[in-house]
Formats: structure tokens, C-alpha cells, sequence
């Protein structure tokens, strides 16, 4: 349906230096594999200052992803999961442990190098969507591109099919605000997946939704997951929607549970 989506190209990053003559030049990502995690998470712990105190919010953390899943961390809130997710999308770096995206040390790289990363080879969906409202649907996905890099003629092909994979291809031309709760949360999602990522994180993309529509999203996740090199990890309360998933891991105060 989506044959645009297809990684048959990696995304350029820059490399690690080995020495003053390699800075600045740039390699590519290898092809995520089907037998090789796509990301992994070792004994990785995270604490924050709170007043004069360490407030430990994971305690030792071990997680695989591999291509081609969707997996579901479950808990109540408070239990670490959003922090997880932070940590693996590289929004935020862990006080132990490692993270490796595509056998790579996500937790030791700088600012600058996570950003490229999030930019071509991760995409986000947040509870609060994160879409510009003066900027159309179409206008908001057609920047993500923008800001991959992605040449300007594979542009609106990309957009359009997006857009009508989510069922918003009559809808393009609106803007946030003409749109309901749940056609900007399908905006999203189509403003997540346009720039071809192979880590997909949502945080509760089905929280502030009803039954029917959390069922659309699902199966737009679902047909995301089997038809293009794509691994979904996303976060979730609704037990209703866990059946579909490859794998749920439950959190209790920073730790995973059988």
C-alpha cells in the first residue's frame, strides 16, 4: 500500500571519530535485521535529583526490540514506562546501563547525534499530538519531511499516502483545529511514519480515545507493523487493545513484572 515506506535505503548519521581526519564525515545505518535486536536496553537505570535525594525511577532495565513487532509496555502511571520510552527514543540519556540502536551506543552519543537519529530513523507519537496549528494536516506531516532532509520530490507522494492510510486523504487541507480529537491523532500518526522510521514510539496513543477509534488506530498499527519494516513500542492502560500485541511488558515501580 505504501511502497514508498520501504527502508530499501538507511539514513546517513554522522560517525564516531576515530580521529580529527573522521569528524564531520557520516555513515550509514545498516538494514535493520530480523534476527539482531533493533534496540536493546542493558540493566539501564535512571534517577532524577528531588530536593537533596536521588529519586530512582528505573531500577536495571533489560529490553530487546527486533524489526517488524509491536510491542506494549503496561503499567500505572509513576511505574517508569514514559521514562523508558524517553531513554530508548534518546530524549534522555540513562544514569546506567546501556542503549544500542542497531548496535549502536544511542546512550553515549551527544545532542546532535540523537537528534539525527530521532530525525530519520525514529518516529514519535505524543499524547498532546504536537502538530503546529496553523499549519494544515497535510502541512504538518509534509515538515517532518523538512526536517529528515527528504529531497522535495518524493514529498507529496509521501504526504498523500500518509494521509490516506490513516483515512484523512479528504481531509489534508484542514487545519488542527477543523479537525476532531481523533483525525489529529491520526495526523500523528501519519506525521510520524512519513519520513520512513524503524522505531516507532507512541506514549498512550489510544488514552484520550474511544473504544471504536482506539480499534482504527489499532489497525493502522497493526497494517503499519506487517506490510513495512517497522518495530512499534508504544505505552498503554486499555487492556482491551493488548491482544493484538507481539509482546507486553508490565511495569511496577521501575521494574518489569512477570
Amino acid at each position: 500500500m505504501l511502497s514508498w515506506l520501504r527502508r530499501e535505503n538507511t539514513a546517513n548519521l554522522p560517525q564516531e571519530p576515530n580521529d580529527e581526519s573522521s569528524a564531520g564525515q557520516t555513515e550509514r545505518l545498516h538494514k535493520p535485521s530480523p534476527t539482531k535486536p533493533l534496540l536493546t536496553v542493558r540493566e539501564v537505570e535512571r534517577s532524577f535529583d528531588v530536593g537533596g535525594s536521588k529519586l530512582k525511577v528505573l531500577k536495571g532495565i533489560n529490553l530487546e526490540l527486533y524489526s517488524n513487532q509491536l510491542i506494549m509496555l503496561r503499567g500505572r502511571s509513576g511505574s517508569g514506562k514514559t521514562t523508558l520510552m524517553n531513554l530508548m527514543g534518546g530524549l534522555d540519556t540513562p544514569s546506567a546501563g546501556e542503549i544500542l540502536f542497531q548496535d549502536r551506543p544511542l546512550h553515549k552519543w551527544g545532542d546532535d547525534k540523537r537528534t539525527e537519529v530521532r530525525r530519520k530513523d525514529i518516529g514519535f507519537i505524543f499524547q498532546a499530538y504536537a502538530l503546529l496549528p496553523l499549519l494544515s494536516a497535510y502541512e504538518n506531516v509534509e515538515l517532518s519531511l523538512r526536517m529528515a532532509k527528504v529531497p522535495r520530490s518524493e514529498w507529496k507522494s509521501r504526504v498523500t499516502s500518509c494521509l490516506d492510510l490513516v483515512g484523512l486523504g479528504k481531509r489534508m487541507h484542514h487545519r488542527p483545529f477543523e479537525l476532531s480529537g481523533g483525525e489529529q491523532h491520526r495526523v500523528a500518526i501519519a506525521k510520524a511514519i512519513a519520513h520512513q522510521p524503524v522505531l516507532l514510539l507512541a506514549d498512550e496513543p489510544t488514552a484520550e480515545l474511544d473504544s471504536q477509534m482506539a480499534a482504527q488506530v489499532m489497525q493502522v498499527f497493526k497494517e503499519i507493523v506487517a506490510t513495512q519494516n517497522v518495530t512499534i513500542c508504544m505505552t498503554t492502560h486499555d487492556p482491551t487493545i493488548m491482544e493484538v500485541a507481539d509482546h507486553v511488558y508490565e511495569m511496577v515501580d521501575g521494574v518489569f513484572v512477570s
